[in-house]
């Protein structure tokens, strides 16, 4: 069960803020994150087994994950979730992406999964479970486990909002700063007061933070291959920031008129019904 807040348009001159915990089985294969190719350009971990991915950026600045969540009836043979949580990366909007998560998920071949969705205008959270619903992300805090999102009954995402809301959370740096020490805490003997876990067989395998601000040259990935609580990020923002600029020379590029004579249809929309999270923070800035 993976753990991910993202604080949304709150903090200035940067709209989403993520810390999340990936858990999964210790002996799984994992890519360390780098730059994927093909386009648009993709910087996120692969798992090798099946090719996903569980977190990513494109160069349209949209984030995207998928943390497992709990389902009834899951299919006896799933398609990966992290392969459509890869497929969601090759949208250009996070809510062009979310109404293809629902989509897909409406087809019944995943095992339960909730899918975050994020840009500058928009962000959501997909969930995949029995019920297949997007929740539309109000500015402010949110946090995302194997449930819904906002959870009041989740004693872990009580936890996580009591800790990171110590702070006031105005600024890209202060998020960071107090979310790096929350993601690293170990959960007590109760699995409580805490979000790094540490079973026999699977555990908190790797950590993410992730600044995405108006300005490329404030962007921000920290990187722990393991468990936060033992070891130390490295810092990514180098990769993170490529990426993020190769949309700013595709749009020099156009306006130069070297942009392609035919562009490609828009996506079809789809219905869907769509709920409101929680407001927890300051109205954005």
């Amino acid at each position: 069960m993976c753990t991910l807040a993202i604080l949304y348009r709150v903090a200035r001159g940067t709209p989403i803020l993520i810390a999340a915990n990936r858990d999964e089985r210790y002996d799984r294969p994992t890519q360390y994150p780098k730059i994927q190719s093909g386009t648009p350009r993709v910087v996120c971990g692969i798992d090798r087994r099946a090719g996903g991915t569980w977190l990513g950026v494109n160069q349209h600045g949209l984030f995207c994950a998928v943390a497992n969540r709990r389902k009834m009836h899951p299919p006896i043979e799933p398609r990966s979730r992290g392969l459509l949580c890869r497929e969601l990366l090759e949208h250009k909007t996070a809510k062009e992406a979310a109404n293809y998560a629902a989509k897909e998920l409406a087809k019944g071949i995943y095992a339960g999964a909730n899918y975050v969705c994020a840009d500058g205008k928009y962000a959501a959270v997909v969930h995949g479970g029995d019920k297949i619903e997007i929740v539309e992300l109000t500015p402010g805090l949110h946090v995302v486990t194997g449930g819904n999102v906002d959870d009041p009954r989740d004693p872990r995402h009580e936890f996580v909002r009591r800790m990171l809301t110590l702070h006031t959370l105005d600024s890209a740096v202060t998020f960071l700063a107090v979310a790096s020490r929350v993601f690293s805490r170990k959960v007590d003997s109760e699995g409580r007061r805490g979000v790094v876990l540490a079973g026999p067989d699977s555990g908190t395998v790797s950590s993410t933070l992730l600044s995405l601000p108006r300005k490329i040259q404030h962007a921000a990935y920290q990187y722990a291959p393991g468990a936060p609580s033992d070891c130390a990020y490295d810092d990514l923002s180098a990769l993170l920031r490529q990426v993020l600029s190769a949309d700013r020379s595709r749009k020099a590029r156009e306006a130069n008129g070297d942009s392609p004579k035919h562009a490609s249809p828009p996506k079809p929309k789809m219905a869907v019904k769509a709920g409101v999270g929680a407001e927890t923070a300051k109205k954005s800035k």
